[in-house]
């Protein structure tokens, strides 16, 4: 395959990936409010509160996420430094599983709620990172894909969880303060 066609590539192994991608996102986004909150969801270990947790934690998440785009860039020779593909692979591990408490005591213990705009715009941002997220690993491993899609899905994911750390953890750390 030319450089060329590797670019141009076919669509057609990227419509699973972003059928599944939006169907996860869907689901949570269901869940999250056909569920109701239980107001609890896991001790915060080490933490003073659960709002410290997920701040902290999605803080993590948002640093390793600059990680995870200065890496990408140097995988496609974008900028002059060699930095190698495992880099990426774990902080983009790390990072996810830093989420992973998170979106849990979202979804379980709050849900989806759209009655402040803050928190409106955070719930749908969760939904959508982890579409996305689910996309771009389901079209990791597919051949002939768009040279543009891998690029594109994880530019998303990087500004969904931007998103979302500027609408919890930047709000937390500017109206509570920084506890740990």
């Amino acid at each position: 395959m030319t450089a060329v066609e590797h670019r141009r590539g076919s669509f057609a192994p990227l419509l699973l990936p972003l059928l599944v991608g939006g169907l996860v996102m869907v689901a949570l986004g269901v869940y999250g409010r056909a569920h109701t909150p239980t107001g609890f969801a896991i001790g915060p270990a080490g933490f003073s509160g659960a709002l410290a947790m997920k701040s902290w934690l999605t803080t993590g998440a948002f640093v390793l996420a600059f990680v995870q785009v200065i890496s990408a860039l140097s995988m496609w020779g974008k900028i002059g430094v060699r930095i190698p593909p495992s880099v990426h692979r774990w902080s983009g591990r790390i990072a996810f599983v830093l989420t992973i408490p998170v979106a849990f005591h979202c979804l379980y213990a709050l849900g989806l709620q759209y009655d402040v705009p803050r928190v409106m715009i955070h719930s749908l941002l969760g939904c959508f990172f982890y579409g996305v997220f689910t996309a771009k690993m389901l079209a990791l491993p597919k051949r002939g894909l768009p040279g543009w899609s891998l690029p594109v899905l994880g530019g998303l994911a990087f500004t969904a969880l931007v998103g979302l750390w500027l609408t919890s953890s930047f709000w937390f750390f500017t109206t509570i303060g920084v506890k740990v």
